[in-house]
């Protein structure tokens, strides 16, 4: 599961759930098919090392300051210092092999400050610089951090496409890594082509009808467009896979809260409030029971 915690909003249940990992994308369809080797330390395409996007500023910027526009949580003064000890050392490098390496030191930086479109900008290039399947997944994950923070449409589809672009060189290399085929799949929905997207979480469910990831994505798309009986269907395989899935479990009472079977709706809502201390949740919990009283 991704470290990210961030809200999802489900229309139909109008009910906040704080601890999921999903992009802030809605899907509205009335139907789940209808959704549906570089230089050394060169620089992603389309970027310049000053490109004037500065990847977290946190040169010169206060504790707990930082551009609205890439920054997912409070950056320490910590953590503002090792970025900007890191990004003088990269600048001021000249030879392109240590610069490469540095790139990565750079991208772990802002990475451990949450800040994930600055590290796959510099995990990209590294991998650019040193191409192979490790270093393309980590550009790739990075940049799939980032697309679930994003706050726009707009955003989403940049750094969609970015995450989309690494993942793919992962899967030159690695066609069985169903968790990269996974995120690709999630990218498309927020394109002019979900469908896409849902094809390949298909493809993925058809490889491995038990990948949790891909189970939990098609059931949010199934709640999103209100097909409250086919994501129950997902999100009872999902916590059969796994009983200790929260996230699984409380859609899975919502669905079936949504299909009228009430009884087992609360029965799984009060058991997940055993399953996470997380106040957020428990206040969704408790809003979606009074409901059903």
């Amino acid at each position: 599961m991704s470290r990210s915690q961030i809200l999802i909003v489900i229309i139909a249940v109008a009910l906040v759930a704080g601890i999921f990992f999903l992009p802030k994308v809605v899907v509205n369809k009335k139907d789940e098919s209808a959704m549906a080797a570089g230089q050394a330390a060169a620089v992603p395409e389309g970027h310049s090392e000053d490109d004037g996007h500065d990847h977290g500023a946190e040169a010169g910027a206060t504790a707990g300051a930082g551009t609205a526009s890439d920054v997912h949580a409070t950056a320490t003064p910590d953590q503002l210092m090792t970025l900007a000890t890191a990004r003088a050392k990269y600048k001021k490098s000249t030879d392109p092999q240590f610069k490469s390496r540095l790139a990565t030191e750079l991208a772990d930086a802002y990475a451990a400050a949450q800040k994930y479109d600055s590290a796959g900008f510099y995990f990209e290039i590294a991998a650019n610089a040193r191409p192979g399947e490790k270093s393309y997944k980590k550009a790739a994950d990075a940049y799939y951090e980032a697309f679930t923070f994003a706050a726009t449409q707009e955003r989403a589809g940049e750094l969609g496409g970015k995450a989309r672009n690494m993942y793919e060189q992962v899967l030159k290399n690695n066609p069985s890594d169903l968790d990269a085929k996974t995120n690709v799949a999630m990218t498309y929905i927020s394109t002019t082509n979900p469908m896409q997207g849902i094809t390949l979480l298909r493809e993925v469910i058809t490889a491995n009808p038990n990948h949790q990831k891909a189970l939990f994505n098609l059931g949010i798309l199934s709640v999103q467009s209100g097909q409250y009986d086919k994501a129950a269907e997902r999100f009872r395989k999902l916590v059969e896979v796994n009983p200790k899935h929260v996230e699984g479990t409380f859609y899975l009472a919502i669905s079936l809260a949504e299909t009228e079977q009430e009884e087992e709706a609360k029965t799984l809502l009060n058991k997940v409030k055993t399953m996470s201390n997380d106040p957020a949740l428990a206040a969704s919990v408790d809003e979606y029971l009074a409901k059903l009283k």
